[in-house]
């Protein structure tokens, strides 16, 4: 029998507790780059320290977990998408409930994406953005193959088809910015067009202008909202930069982004969203963070890979999120500092180890690969609970020794150690 391992997180860390007041950025170590950065972020319902992982619970729940359960293991802010929402339960719901953060039960900082990311994933089906494949595809009318195209975007908004019952649905950047507010986020993005990398560069031109045109109906319908809603918590809104591959795109929408205000006010911080291949990553948040203002917090939507979370902090990004690590949980995926694997395969049948001796998660200090290997072939849902929990804490810390490794002034000392670990090395199961 394998001897009991002690739990290296006995007493779960609390919850950031309601500071009050509007969000505010604090830089404090850079790299010499002069754009990676460690810094705080406070919001009306507590700090989040920066660089940080921002966990997605798409419809008000990291799926498989407890809040509770996130809390413990290290998680700042979690975020969750507007659109999904907006069809169930409904803003009206959340709104009433006292807000995201209490209808979850999260008492910690909160996201809310806008929904323009389903511009995307539902117009043109595909999902793995930083994953496409490119080759020959120029159709601004490109669809994935065997998808229905369940949005349409026009001039003044996008029109939906429910993915839950088929019924219509019509967003535009002011009912984006309505129903954020009602659901209360501290953190709230404007309603953007995510293009694919299949679209032309024409079409990849028109769509930035129209976003520019909706982040300014966005920023107009949150200060109006804002005022209405004088004793509200404040939420920040955060403009998404567009442009795709293109270097010209990418800089002129963020500095168009950054040059527009409404009655002197303008964006809280920024989001990069949309297109791009997996090898540019580093070179477009680059261009982005280059004409963004240092004062404001910056947050790549949509990465998790170990490669892609260095590259994209070493060039600038303060927060990003990702569904990935409870996604491939699920799927019996597991990451460790030698690399990932599933624990479900025959290697794992009679292994009395945890998922990785490295790990201080309470899945690896109570359970062994033989247990998780036996809960998914017994087809239990606790399997998916502990290797979320487990997937969840490795992302999270790995954050927090590269925001430390930032500010002991050792980053590609940590990089190159961690990377030729989790790459490079050769997984004995």
């Amino acid at each position: 029998m394998r001897p009991e391992r002690p739990s290296l997180r006995p007493e779960p860390p609390a919850l950031p507790q309601p500071v009050g007041g509007r969000l505010g950025f604090t830089p404090l170590a850079s790299l010499p780059s002069g754009l990676g950065r460690s810094g705080v972020i406070t919001t009306p319902h507590g700090t989040i320290k920066t660089p940080a992982f921002v966990a997605v619970g798409t419809k008000a729940t990291v799926k498989a977990v407890l809040p509770e359960s996130m809390a413990a293991l290290g998680a700042q802010a979690l975020l969750a998408n507007a659109y999904h929402l907006y069809l169930q339960p409904g803003p009206a719901v959340i709104e009433a409930a006292g807000g995201l953060g209490r209808f979850m039960n999260w008492p910690g900082p909160t996201f809310t994406d806008s929904g323009g990311f389903q511009v995307m994933s539902l117009g043109a089906g595909f999902k793995k953005i930083l994953a496409m494949d490119t080759d020959g595809l120029t159709d601004d009318d490109v669809i994935a193959a065997g998808k229905t195209r369940l949005a349409h975007v026009d001039e003044d908004g996008v029109t939906f088809t429910s993915y839950l019952d088929g019924s219509q649905h019509r967003f535009t950047p002011e009912l984006s910015m309505q129903i954020q507010h009602q659901l209360g986020a501290d953190i709230i993005f404007a309603f953007d067009e995510c293009t694919t990398l299949m679209n032309t560069g024409d079409y990849q031109e028109r769509s930035v202008a129209r976003t520019q045109r909706w982040a300014e109906r966005c920023l107009i319908e949150h200060r109006c909202l804002t005022g209405k809603h004088a004793s509200r918590p404040d939420q920040s809104l955060f403009a998404v930069v567009q442009g795709a591959q293109y270097e010209d795109l990418r800089r002129q929408a963020a500095h168009d982004l950054v040059g527009l205000t409404t009655d002197g006010s303008g964006f809280d911080g920024y989001g990069i969203g949309g297109a791009l291949e997996k090898d540019k990553l580093g070179t477009i948040v680059r261009w982005v963070c280059e004409e963004l203002p240092e004062d404001k917090p910056r947050h790549l939507l949509g990465i998790s890979e170990p490669n892609d979370i260095f590259t994209a902090i070493e060039n600038g990004v303060d927060t990003f999120d990702c569904v990935s690590p409870s996604r491939v949980a699920r799927n019996a995926a597991v990451y460790t500092t030698r690399g990932r694997y599933n624990v479900n395969v025959a290697p794992s049948r009679r292994s009395l180890s945890p998922i990785d001796e490295d790990c201080d998660c309470y899945t690896c200090a109570h359970y062994t690969r033989a247990y998780l290997h036996h809960l998914f072939k017994a087809r239990e849902m606790l399997a998916s609970t502990l290797c979320t929990i487990h997937n969840e804490r490795f992302i999270v810390r790995l954050v927090d020794h590269i925001r430390a490794s930032i500010e002991a002034g050792a980053f590609d000392d940590f990089k190159i150690d961690f990377l030729g670990r989790y790459y490079g090395a050769s997984l004995a199961l």
